[in-house]
């Protein structure tokens, strides 16, 4: 009598009671904010998306018409929708990446200085604290060009330079001013990143011989992944919604005009509901095609991150 063996493939690791219960205990503590939350914006999301199928003035409220996709066709085929499109994502990718530079410095000395860390950690984070529209003004202040310290500060740019008066120095003074107010978020977020590597990994590498160089590209960074993925997911998000700093510095003008500054223009400025509505659909779509983009880049697994894989 023979007897075949069968071949069993491993299935996927069982889950444990713990980690049903805690997936249980985690919807169940979140359920309410997401009740709440869906409350609040899905009915302005809704109305939004309802508004952009119409040709709608605020200014002749009676004079509506169905249009359909027609607002949509509109913006899409507009140059003035794709130079906006192109300000943002280029403030965006150069506010996120030096941010990331300096945040991740700013995150070392706090995680890794001893004398007065909560004073050093507390300065370091003031900038966030300020109200956009504030620190816009001020820099707005520190640019212009009669009463501006900063031409007086460089070396190189003459007293009577105007940062206001063209495409690239315009955009220079809002990235800058981007950089300066959430560079203290990135660092803070990065912060709590760099908290979870082990000393032990560190300790290790550095018996092995490894340089400080080697520590951080195959060590701190590696593991820090899930952290920078969110901050670099949260930031971009923020920054491709820029409004404030240039409603306040240029007011669009220079050609630095912003997506969600096209949409205060038509809305605001030119009572044009329908358009307006159909830009503010476009830019929720285009935040949530950017989250989408951003977390299949990094490739996170979140739960070897969190310690479940």
């Amino acid at each position: 009598m023979t007897e075949t063996a069968t071949e069993t493939q491993p299935g996927p690791p069982a889950t444990s009671d713990r980690s049903r219960a805690e997936n249980r205990l985690g919807w169940k503590l979140v359920a309410p904010a997401v009740f709440v939350m869906l409350l609040v914006t899905a009915y302005p999301m809704l109305r939004a998306l309802y508004l952009s199928l119409f040709q709608y003035r605020l200014t002749a409220p009676d004079d509506r018409e169905f249009v359909g996709l027609s607002n949509y066709i509109t913006v899409l085929s507009d140059s003035v929708w794709w130079r906006d499109v192109g300000v943002t994502v280029l403030i965006m990718v150069v506010t996120v990446a030096v941010e990331l530079v300096i945040g991740f410095a700013f995150a070392m000395v706090m995680h890794r200085i001893v004398f007065a860390r909560g004073v050093i950690r507390t300065s370091i984070l003031i900038p966030y604290g300020i109200i956009t529209v504030v620190s816009a003004f001020a820099w707005q202040f520190a640019f212009s060009l009669n009463n501006g310290f900063v031409n007086g500060w460089l070396p190189g740019v003459g007293a009577d330079y105007n940062w206001f008066g063209g495409t690239w120095s315009s955009l220079t003074a809002i990235c800058m001013s981007e950089i300066w107010k959430t560079t203290p978020f990135m660092s803070l977020l990065l912060l709590a990143g760099l908290s979870q590597v082990s000393e032990d990994m560190l300790e290790a590498a550095k018996v092995d011989g490894a340089t400080w160089w080697q520590r951080l590209f195959r060590v701190i960074l590696p593991n820090m992944k899930a952290a920078i993925m969110v901050a670099v997911l949260f930031r971009a998000l923020d920054a491709f919604r820029i409004f404030d700093n240039i409603y306040i510095m240029t007011r669009g003008a220079q050609n630095t005009e912003s997506v969600s500054f096209l949409t205060y223009r038509q809305i605001i400025e030119q009572f044009e509901l329908g358009m307006g509505s159909a830009l503010s659909v476009l830019l929720f779509l285009s935040v949530l095609l950017l989250a989408f983009l951003i977390v299949k880049l990094f490739k996170v697994d979140l739960a070897s991150a969190r310690g479940e894989g």
